[in-house]
């Protein structure tokens, strides 16, 4: 039975000790699931590369087996794991399975002929010359002296291992050895040398100490220590911090931004870096270095690029156009946006949120859109305070981020639909975004500096005007009447029927409809101000006409009998059954 394999950089525990390990790697916690769900057992090796292992070349063949014991989740999505190691053991024939790296075993037995005088006075031996290395490496002598009455041979092995900072590949030596004795030897021969080293360490630090100045020595020892950090790759934190450093100073941030950056960054430096405190002033860097404090779209406002646009993607409605083109005037002249914010008003299937759509490619600019329906908690637009678990930034900083722009148009969809509880009420938080004076110094409750929202554009869509009168004077009301017969003609023409082939797989060349059937269509099966009933209808006739060719989509003429040919729900009692102003199917 092959089991799951846990590999990490840097560990090397030995059988017969309670393993506390902390797993933060995807692939690794995938490792501990699975592993659990396959009876909790798990091999702990460790791997050639600093990187998670990519093949099974870049682990070791040598590993210790145990069983999970307890699994503690984080909020972050780490998590902290105890394994109680049994056996050492080989790995053979590693393979990898969904990411995850699989291997049989075979346990490394100790051999049982080591005689007790000679492994007791190879243990007081380390225990000695570790004694004797405790002044260079800051050991507690009394854990030692608990270590060496105590602990077990395992424990012992394990822990005098970790203690001495073993290279990995010395301590997977020790690990592999077939006896106590072989092991301990080992373990001798690196304390020895690492005592030898320390002495002449000791001695040449002690030369240069006298000959430096002191206005030197600190500045010495800190390269000096960074230096030993590389070597051992324990330098990744100082480099994360430094390198958040460097981005803020590059991050071109307004003064009251940067200053902020910095305290929070001075914060997470001084923390230790496994600690929810220092994950959360990272995440909260990370946000506030991604927001476009001084990055905008540039694009040359065209008037008359624009009235094509909105001509090419909008059928009639041109007193709207128009206004809308006014706006765009004002905002070319002046070089900023216009202080009313437009709120385009009329039933569903009218073109309000694609006429958004359309001004953001007009202008050149990035486009969002927030659904506002069912929206209760302030929160939405204010963010949450960083005191909070979970705590973000509210949907308008996080459009933002997404467009990586300061000057998107952002529509707001249904304004009309927003509720209010005990959570809050939207509409006053919306009533400072949409206020040109005010949202120059926009305050979210997460990033907790200001944001200049005069750079956006805002178009607010809504079904009818049920909203309050404060919400309503942030706004200059547009309202779009329903199309006329003419119009829904035309936009079935230049648009619906493409879609609708688009939707059912037709070739629209083999679509053949004249307007008398169109005019059918709409009189008698679409009762609706927009134009979504009569998509739908069109759609519902092309599907029935697939079907009852077999799937092919063979040139068709759909005159005004085929269109209620194909539109009658039933056909057994010998009539179609109409519904009101149509046939719903």
């Amino acid at each position: 039975m092959k089991e799951y394999i846990l590999p990490f950089r840097d560990l090397v525990v030995h059988p017969g000790v309670t393993a506390p390990v902390y797993v933060d790697n995807p692939q690794s916690l995938a490792c501990i699931d699975a592993a659990v769900a396959n009876g909790g057992r798990v091999v702990l090796t460790p791997q050639h590369s600093w990187a998670y292992p990519s093949a099974p070349d870049d682990i070791y063949t040598i590993g210790t087996i145990g069983d999970i014991a307890h699994v503690l989740r984080m909020p972050d999505g780490s998590a902290h794991v105890i394994i109680l190691t049994t056996h050492a053991v080989n790995l053979h024939d590693i393979t990898v399975t969904n990411g995850l790296f699989m291997a049989d075993t075979s346990n490394i037995e100790i051999a049982s002929d080591d005689t007790a005088e000679q492994t007791l006075a190879l243990r007081d031996k380390i225990a000695e010359n570790m004694q004797l290395l405790s002044g260079a490496r800051k050991f507690k002598m009394d854990r030692l002296r608990g270590i060496i009455q105590n602990y077990p041979m395992g424990a012992f092995v394990d822990t005098i291992v970790q203690m001495a900072g073993l290279d990995t590949d010395v301590a997977v030596r020790v690990l592999a050895a077939t006896s106590w004795s072989d092991k301990l030897m080992i373990l001798l021969e690196q304390i020895n040398l690492m005592l030898a080293t320390a002495k002449i360490e000791d001695s040449i630090n002690r030369r240069i100490q006298q000959q430096m100045e002191r206005g030197r020595r600190e500045a010495i020892l800190q390269e000096k220590m960074r230096a030993i950090q590389h070597e051992m790759g324990e330098d990744n934190d100082e480099m994360d911090s430094e390198n958040m450093r460097k981005r803020i100073e590059r991050a071109g941030l307004p003064t009251d931004v940067r200053d902020k950056a910095m305290t929070e960054w001075r914060r997470m430096r001084s923390m230790a870096p496994m600690s929810n405190d220092g994950a959360l002033l990272k995440t909260y860097l990370d946000e506030l270095l991604s927001m476009p404090w001084n990055k905008s779209d540039k694009s040359v406002i065209d008037l008359g690029v624009a009235r094509n646009v909105l001509d090419a993607e909008h059928s009639g409605m041109q007193p709207i156009k128009d206004r809308i083109l006014e706006h765009i005037a004002v905002m070319k002249k002046t070089g900023k946006n216009q202080g009313s914010i437009l709120c385009l008003v009329g039933a569903p299937g009218v073109g309000k949120t694609s006429l958004g759509q359309s001004v953001a490619r007009a202008l050149g600019r990035k486009y969002q859109r927030i659904s506002l329906g069912g929206i209760s908690d302030e929160a939405h637009f204010r963010g949450h305070r960083k005191t909070y678990i979970g705590a973000q930034t509210g949907r308008i900083m996080d459009a933002l981020k997404r467009c990586k722009a300061n000057n998107p148009v952002i529509v707001l969809d249904e304004i009309d639909k927003m509720g209010r509880d005990w959570r809050g009420d939207p509409e006053s938080a919306l009533l400072e975004i949409l206020d040109p004076e005010q949202n120059k110094t926009f305050r979210d409750h997460y990033l907790e500096v200001d944001f200049d929202l005069s750079n956006v554009m805002f178009i607010a869509t809504a079904n009818s005007l049920n909203m309050s009168s404060a919400l309503k004077d942030r706004m200059e009301i547009i309202e779009i009447p329903g199309y006329s017969e003419d119009d829904k003609v035309q936009i079935a023409r230049e648009h619906l029927i493409a879609r609708a082939a688009h939707d059912t797989g037709w070739d629209i060349k083999n679509i053949v409809i004249d307007d008398d059937a169109l005019r059918h269509l709409i009189r008698n099966y679409t009762s609706e101000q927009g134009v979504r009933e009569l998509q739908r209808e069109l759609t519902a006739i092309l599907r029935r006409a697939l079907l009852l060719n077999d799937g092919e989509d063979t040139k068709t003429e759909f005159t005004i009998a085929k269109i209620d040919e194909l539109l009658a729900s039933h056909k057994s009692a010998g009539f179609s059954k109409r519904i009101g102003f149509g046939v719903r199917i």
